[in-house]
């Protein structure tokens, strides 16, 4: 549905509620989450009950938005965490900005309020001396009186693919192509049109085949790689971290952010990593800053040794 679809009976002289209904329509046609939406019109049906109830769209100004941004951090007497403050900010904006676009405002009142972006923690990662403990851990498996060769193969495929631990939980037979022209790779795949943009080919290397061709031996799976509860998967991988020593939890995430970092650190070209990682350019953004830091702290931290080294 184009915008001026949607807003077919909506003008300026419009109230808010009945605007924001139609928005949720424009969202719903433009195949956006059930869960966006939900978000969306729920921040700005906030914003129409902090509105006095005849204050119709043409009048709406953008003192009045950035005092409702005020009320929400300082008056309103419910916590509102930094990210649910730039979401809210987020729908704010994108709404005015499709009223505009729309023809039913002449001026955008919200295209002067600040965006608040919201920068989560720096990740925790394996180095490099960590990273071969969990291998080694995982690899004794395969040779133990009876050898067991899942450990290594989940550790493995997180720390080469990064793949996150919903896409590792419904990886299938056939998302694996040993014989593809260019060498085995694992396709990852989405049952959700929504997420097609995240699919993507990782190339697999022949130590993670051998370990693969000695799992299908072992377990015989039949339709999923892991048939397992994601708790099941993720006791695995923490009793490898335990075995190997880490004062750290080892978890999906950190494989991933390892796996990530490796790259980084390969010198691979930086858009190759975000494919391989399945994000957007946007998300890549922040990503990519903190994957910039993690890489800056581990060649510090590489260096100090050397350096007290050097100096006695």
């Amino acid at each position: 549905m184009a915008p001026e679809t949607a807003t077919a009976h909506i003008t300026a002289s419009t109230s808010l509620l009945p605007a924001i209904q139609a928005w949720e329509i424009y969202l719903q046609d433009q195949s956006r989450s059930h869960f966006t939406i939900k978000a969306f019109c729920g921040d700005l049906e906030l914003l129409a009950s902090f509105l006095p109830p005849d204050r119709t769209l043409g009048v709406i100004t953008t003192q009045e938005l950035n005092n409702f941004i005020n009320w929400l951090q300082n008056g309103r007497n419910v916590p509102c965490s930094p990210k649910s403050l730039a979401r809210r900010i987020t729908s704010i904006k994108s709404f005015f900005r499709w009223l505009q676009k729309s023809g039913v405002l002449i001026n955008d009142p919200a295209e002067k309020i600040l965006q608040q972006s919201v920068i989560s923690p720096i990740p925790v990662v394996l180095t490099p001396e960590e990273e071969e403990k969990v291998r080694r851990v995982a690899g004794n498996y395969r040779s133990a009186r009876k050898p067991d060769a899942r450990p290594y193969l989940l550790l493995a495929l997180l720390l080469e693919t990064g793949v996150k631990k919903g896409e590792c939980l419904t990886i299938n037979l056939n998302h694996i192509d040993l014989n593809a022209t260019n060498g085995p790779v694992l396709f990852v795949r989405y049952a959700n049109p929504q997420n097609r943009y995240k699919e993507r080919k990782i190339s697999l290397s022949e130590e993670w085949v051998n370990a693969y061709k000695e799992y299908q031996a072992q377990y015989k799976p039949v339709d999923r790689v892991f048939s397992w509860s994601p708790r099941r998967l993720e006791y695995l991988l923490e009793d490898i971290g335990k075995e190997a020593g880490l004062d750290k939890h080892l978890s999906f995430d950190m494989c991933r952010w390892t796996c990530a970092l490796n790259d980084w650190r390969s010198d691979l070209e930086k858009d190759q990593i975000r494919q391989k990682l399945g994000i957007s350019k946007i998300q890549w953004r922040e990503i990519s800053l903190k994957l910039r830091q993690l890489a800056d702290a581990q060649i510090t931290a590489e260096a100090e040794p050397a350096t007290e080294s050097g100096e006695a």
